[in-house]
């Protein structure tokens, strides 16, 4: 099948999964992003700009403030930017960061590494405003494909140090092994499907790039260049959660390093994004949440 045959099959099946969830989140009411303002900062590609929600302290300090730079799920195709409302919400309400959430490109449309460029695009620019940000506190965040995007920039995309703390709930961090072979510590049925999983992975990555690059699968990545300060959240339930807790583990084996890293007994893939008041969920979410507040506040 030619590249163009081969993406016309990719970006019909993207639009027509996009519609289904869609249709899904308009059921079920998701949360609306109600951000500080929200910025558009300036791309590599001319002529083009990414969108970036701020959310401000509530109580601010003097100075330049602390920056969560936060990514969400998606995917790697699904235009899902806005869904960690009530996460960005608690951190720049109990905290003294300012949080960015930011809208990175998807595939099949933009395929790897172009949501990655844009993750290092906004790190660049948050350490180009230096009366702004504290350059010195700069942290990372994401959900599923989102806390990949995360470790990847974190171990990869820039120097040592530059990245205080990484927080990264159920991400995918080895695209290099097959999803049927993935099983959930709770579950031996995957919550996303095994050929959904494939689709994804074959949307994001084009022929040719080895899946086990580190800016691809964290999991490949050396070990010491991953931050100080690491969170890592799993689900029970989730296919993801051991691939994730390997990595933690080797970083956490490492001189020098406060890993706190937590799997939610009784939760699914993503199951933050849909808790009822009262419910186990909730009472892990609320945990989640306030294991980044801590990490952030240097608990």
């Amino acid at each position: 099948m030619s590249s163009l045959l081969t993406y016309g099959y990719l970006k019909v099946l993207a639009t027509l999964l996009r519609a289904v969830v869609s249709f899904l989140e308009f059921v079920t009411r998701r949360p609306t992003p109600r951000p500080t303002d929200i910025r558009y900062i300036a791309s590599r590609d001319p002529g083009r700009t990414i969108k970036i929600h701020v959310y401000r302290p509530r109580q601010a300090t003097a100075g330049p403030s602390p920056v969560l730079i936060n990514f969400h799920g998606s995917g790697f195709l699904l235009p899902q930017h806005g869904y960690d409302e009530e996460f960005c919400q608690t951190i720049c309400q109990q905290t003294h960061h300012t949080v960015l959430d930011v809208q990175y490109r998807l595939a099949p449309e933009h395929p790897f590494p172009a949501a990655l460029n844009d993750v290092e695009d906004t790190i660049r620019y948050v350490l180009g405003r230096d009366a702004e940000f504290d350059r010195s506190r700069i942290s990372l965040s994401g959900f599923s494909a989102g806390g990949n995007l995360a470790l990847a920039a974190s171990a990869v995309l820039v120097p040592p140090n530059t990245v205080r703390a990484v927080l990264a709930y159920y991400p995918v961090v080895d695209m290099a092994t097959d999803a049927a072979s993935k099983v959930a510590p709770e579950s031996k049925t995957p919550v996303i499907p095994v050929p959904v999983s494939r689709f994804f992975n074959r949307c994001y990555i084009p022929a040719g790039f080895d899946k086990r690059d580190p800016r691809i699968s964290p999991q490949y990545a050396d070990p010491d260049r991953f931050p100080t300060r690491m969170l890592m959240i799993t689900a029970a339930a989730d296919s993801l959660a051991c691939e994730a807790e390997v990595l933690a583990q080797k970083v956490e084996a490492l001189p020098g390093r406060h890993v706190v890293w937590e799997r939610m007994v009784g939760c699914t893939h993503a199951w933050d994004k849909r808790t009822q008041a009262g419910t186990p969920e909730r009472e892990a979410r609320d945990r989640a949440y306030a294991l980044a507040v801590n990490m952030l506040n240097g608990i």
